[in-house]
């Protein structure tokens, strides 16, 4: 066996045994990993400052952008939000051996639905360092083993990262395997082979790196491709609101799929709005492109095209349309947005509703950040990613998207003739209102 496919087998029979351990056992092992990563801070910066130090080389030679730079880069403040992650997914409820539907068929047969983890995760993602451990925290709380492939640009952060993680675990009793790390491109493509081993992907990169995985493998891809994610400024907003919601998607972290790429703008708030929004940009250097209506009022901007509403710009550029009413802002959401994050700022109860019910997207919000579209922030501990697809999973995804469900059906000597013929005895289909660990078995 070659090097990725020995991997996926020492992780499958790792997550056979994973999916088994006891909620504290998973708790201890994450609070460990917590605890080795506050120790072992210097250790992960002077890692990641050798990638930053590389990528910055490429920066100047323009074979890098900015922003990819600013992803890649680690700080104090990013490893104590590592931190601070991994202990808040061992807060929360274990997903595993939930019981979602239990239902009796029969007096002494019984049937219950029960979450249980996946199996081997297979994790790919650029250089974002810090994504490493929150993909591992939330595969071991949800039982799941994870094979992870990182940038090359954040080798040596990712390595530094996967050998604390793996230590800890292992000195907790973790199955050895759990964790994986292939590193080598040529690695991926025969990851994307393994689907007897591997039983989903969650690719976090590029528009393009997401449609290269979906499009070579048969194993199931849960993602999403871009955040095009839009914020529409409605006649009856509050101004002044609006105006710190606007700066804040934009601003605050450029580099990230849940800001805001394009303001929608009713007409009838045009005129006070983009001047004042306009200047709040243009001090953060932010580049503003728009329509025709909106040049009128902001006189030098660059012309927006079509190809800038289809835009992930991911940078401090911003693209600005005037639209007439909230279905003609939905109209053009629902048409060049990427179904992530979309927001509405009114003080009018019918513009949310027909924003909100009538925006096909993943997160829609009212009156608030698009940045707010984040596992952590929504409560899940982290994310694996954000999901853009309508089955499985949408939205950040975490513990609860990292598990599926197996049926358990307990009997005493029932067979199914009984239930056939003239004489089939009926079944009874009553609900059951106890988990199914407490029936017992046998």
């Amino acid at each position: 066996m070659n090097g990725v496919v020995s991997k996926s087998v020492a992780a499958r029979r790792a997550s056979l045994k994973l999916a088994n351990i006891s909620t504290e056992a998973k708790n201890k092992a994450l609070l460990k990993i917590a605890s080795v990563i506050s120790e072992h801070k210097k250790t992960l910066l002077k890692a990641n400052a050798e990638d930053v130090e590389d990528a910055e080389r490429l920066l100047a030679q323009g074979k890098l952008s900015k922003a990819f730079v600013q992803r890649l880069k680690l700080s104090d403040h990013k490893l104590q939000d590592v931190v601070e992650m991994v202990r808040s997914v061992a807060r929360l409820e274990d997903p595993v051996g939930k019981t979602l539907y239990a239902m009796e068929l029969d007096r002494g047969l019984e049937l219950y639905k029960v979450s249980c983890p996946i199996g081997v995760i297979g994790a790919i993602f650029e250089a974002r360092p810090d994504v490493l451990p929150q993909l591992s925290a939330l595969c071991l709380k949800s039982g799941n083993a994870v094979i992870l492939k990182g940038g090359k640009e954040a080798k040596r952060s990712n390595e530094a990262f996967f050998e604390l993680i793996r230590g800890a675990a292992g000195r907790t009793g973790i199955p050895h395997g759990w964790i994986q790390l292939i590193e080598a491109r040529r690695e991926v493509r025969e990851l994307l082979k393994l689907d007897e081993h591997i039983d989903l992907l969650v690719p976090r990169g590029s528009k393009e790196f997401v449609k290269y995985i979906q499009a070579n493998t048969r194993i199931p891809v849960l993602g999403h491709a871009e955040g095009v994610c839009h914020i529409y400024v409605d006649s009856k907003a509050d101004l002044k609101q609006a105006i710190d919601i606007c700066y804040d998607a934009k601003v605050q972290y450029p580099a990230v799929c849940n800001a805001v790429e394009t303001l929608l703008v009713h007409r009838a708030a045009a005129g006070y709005f983009l001047p004042r929004i306009a200047g709040r940009y243009q001090e953060a250097g932010v580049e503003i492109r728009g329509c025709e209506r909106a040049r009128k009022i902001l006189r030098g901007i660059k012309k927006a095209t079509k190809k800038d509403w289809r835009t992930e710009y991911l940078d401090l550029i911003i693209s600005i349309k005037i639209v007439d009413s909230v279905e003609e802002a939905v109209d053009h959401i629902n048409t060049y947005g990427s179904k992530h994050t979309d927001a509405i700022i009114t003080r009018d109860r019918g513009s949310a509703l027909r924003f909100l019910t009538g925006v096909d997207s993943s997160s829609v919000m009212l009156n608030a950040s698009t940045r707010f579209s984040d596992g952590y922030r929504y409560g899940l501990g982290a994310e694996v990613g954000i999901s853009t697809g309508k089955i499985h999973a949408r939205g950040p995804v975490g513990l609860s998207g990292l598990t599926t469900a197996k049926y358990i059906l307990v009997g005493h000597g029932h067979i199914v003739a009984e239930y056939l013929g003239p004489r089939a005895k009926r079944f009874t289909h009553k609900a059951i209102k106890r988990a199914w660990c407490t029936r017992g078995v046998g």
